[in-house]
């Protein structure tokens, strides 16, 4: 099983405002940047959202570390998770997301790792800047209408 190194980062103008995310890949010496932007999101769906179309990107079962800077993320992949499937998500905040991340994550073996944001981790800060930067370009596309 290939050795999957995901970053993931998440980003909103606003909490909700225009959102953007990015997930770096890393196999060996590939890396693959996925990143993407949404109106009117909330900063933890954009955390989510990256690590969604990270491990959607992968064409194999794989052994992936995923590593972010979102206590949120981290912790419900690594913890809060199975509670939250056997009640059905009642009451948790963006089912949706959380299924599609079942769905995407189902044929890996995943691990989450937090990291402390703007902290000087290379990839969590690319990631920042890739994630900030796509919602700005939303932003003004919005602006320009």
């Amino acid at each position: 099983m290939k050795k999957i190194h995901l970053y993931s980062d998440g980003s909103s103008l606003g909490n909700p405002g225009f959102g953007g995310y990015c997930a770096i890949l890393r196999y060996r010496d590939h890396e693959k940047v996925v990143c993407g932007a949404q109106p009117d999101v909330t900063n933890n769906q954009m955390e989510l959202l990256a690590v969604i179309e990270g491990l959607k990107t992968l064409k194999e079962p794989c052994d992936v570390t995923i590593t972010s800077d979102s206590s949120y993320v981290v912790k419900a992949i690594n913890e809060w998770l199975p509670n939250w499937v056997k009640k059905d998500f009642k009451n948790v905040k963006n089912p949706d997301l959380w299924k599609a991340y079942l769905e995407a994550a189902a044929p890996h073996r995943i691990h989450a790792v937090w990291v402390r944001g703007h902290n000087g981790h290379a990839e969590n800060e690319k990631c920042d800047k890739i994630a900030r930067g796509e919602a700005e370009k939303l932003q003004q596309k919005q602006k320009e209408r």
